[in-house]
């Protein structure tokens, strides 16, 4: 059977207190509040893919996860407001690649576990 995968549905963000991350992505970086079946787990929408906040359970470090790259239009302003919220600014906005058609551009945040943030805008 060949098959290929083609579409993420879920990233696990694992973090020490739910309670308090779950602020930090739903009111700092503003994405959508779906569900907490419990105080150790919260899901929220950030367009088509689903992020759950959990405490380690069995495997993952806090503070340890893959960069989440979100896209934006606007990185100047979008990072200055998410700033402003309280993110922890790692690194401001800068070109990371000139590409034929476009400029790549990534700042970095931290969440309140060190989890590394990306925010990126493609400049045509």
């Amino acid at each position: 059977m060949e098959f290929k995968l083609s579409e993420i549905g879920q990233i696990a963000i694992t973090v020490s207190d739910v309670s308090v991350a779950l602020p930090f992505y739903r009111d700092v970086l503003g994405l959508d509040f779906l569900f907490s079946p419990s105080s150790t787990l919260a899901f929220l929408s950030a367009g088509s893919i689903r992020i759950m906040l959990s405490i380690p359970q069995g495997a993952g470090a806090v503070g340890g996860n893959s960069t989440l790259y979100f896209k934006v239009s606007n990185l100047s302003a979008i990072f200055s407001v998410i700033v402003s919220r309280g993110a922890k600014c790692e690194r401001e906005p800068q070109m990371a690649a000139k590409l034929p058609d476009h400029e790549l551009w990534i700042g970095f945040l931290r969440d309140p576990d060190g989890n590394l943030i990306g925010v990126m805008e493609e400049k045509r």
